[in-house]
């Protein structure tokens, strides 16, 4: 039988340049200075969870705190979505966390109405394929009622091309409303309402709620913040909102929001059993992310 063929040496020298360059074309992306920096955001994430973990741990708290929280996810089964990805046998390890521990779960409205019952809500931001594909059947079989803000901009194309293959377009957020998820706003184009002029926030807030109810019929006067600390939002911002109709603004954070918004609270990739129910108790509460 005739050798398949890398003719002798210069073949070689053409097979290890075609390696090389596509390793650099798969790597392009990651930038020395990216990659160092998203290395130093997972280390301190991870060291200040487990430590205020371990300090709520160390001061005694007898159980839970049993006040109601609306959680903030991102995507499930998403890895290139680094920090708020969970994968989808640990977000259903939470939800059953969360039964064994007495919790049960209901809309953001009803954690508002009644902050002292031991009720959760799920919220799950952006408005990812792998929300669709891997929380919404697990939440269907559950009954489990949840709350998508959704980057309009995104669903209508104008979007990264990084996230393009992961984000849900108009007819997969679609799918996600025939499904029983509420749909809400989460902005145009994911900017930072902490650095726009009053004029961007304010397109940013109309345009996004009039595309839910353009293109899925949505009324909704829910909006959460992109990003969600206290540095994100401005007085401005929302007085904005406020003037676009949004009767209710969502944070990513608890003690530490801006004014005037709702508190939520943030669950990460590395939140395992010990972390969630940290979370569940407040040990995050004055916490902020840090990126």
């Amino acid at each position: 039988m005739a050798r398949s063929s890398w003719p002798g040496h210069h073949g070689r020298e053409a097979r290890d340049q075609l390696s090389v360059e596509s390793v650099r074309r798969a790597l392009g992306v990651y930038h020395p200075r990216r990659v160092a920096y998203k290395g130093a955001r997972w280390g301190r994430l991870c060291a200040e969870r487990w430590a205020l973990a371990a300090w709520q741990h160390a001061a005694g708290s007898p159980s839970p705190a049993r006040r109601a929280r609306i959680l903030t996810y991102h995507s499930i089964g998403t890895p290139e979505y680094g920090l708020n990805d969970l994968r989808p046998r640990d977000f259903e390890r939470h939800l059953q966390i969360a039964v064994d521990d007495g919790w049960s779960f209901t809309t953001p409205a009803e954690v508002i109405a009644e902050p002292d019952k031991p009720q959760l809500a799920l919220t799950f931001d952006d408005g990812l394929a792998s929300v669709l594909a891997n929380a919404l059947p697990v939440l269907r079989h559950h009954g489990i009622p949840a709350t998508a803000f959704v980057v309009t901009g995104w669903a209508d194309g104008q979007i990264p091309d990084d996230y393009r293959r992961i984000a849900l377009d108009w007819q997969g957020l679609s799918a996600l409303q025939a499904g029983g998820m509420t749909l809400a706003s989460h902005s145009v184009t994911h900017s930072d309402f902490g650095r726009l002029e009053p004029g961007e926030a304010r397109r940013e807030l109309e345009v996004s709620r009039e595309r839910l109810r353009r293109v899925l019929g949505v009324e909704t006067s829910e909006f959460a913040i992109p990003m969600g600390q206290s540095r994100n939002w401005t007085p401005a911002a929302g007085l904005a909102a406020a003037e676009a109709g949004y009767r209710t603004v969502y944070a990513q954070c608890v003690s530490t929001r801006p004014e005037g918004t709702v508190a939520r609270t943030f669950i990460t990739r590395i939140d395992r059993p010990v972390l969630f129910r940290a979370a569940l108790a407040g040990a995050y509460d004055n916490w902020e992310e840090w990126y």
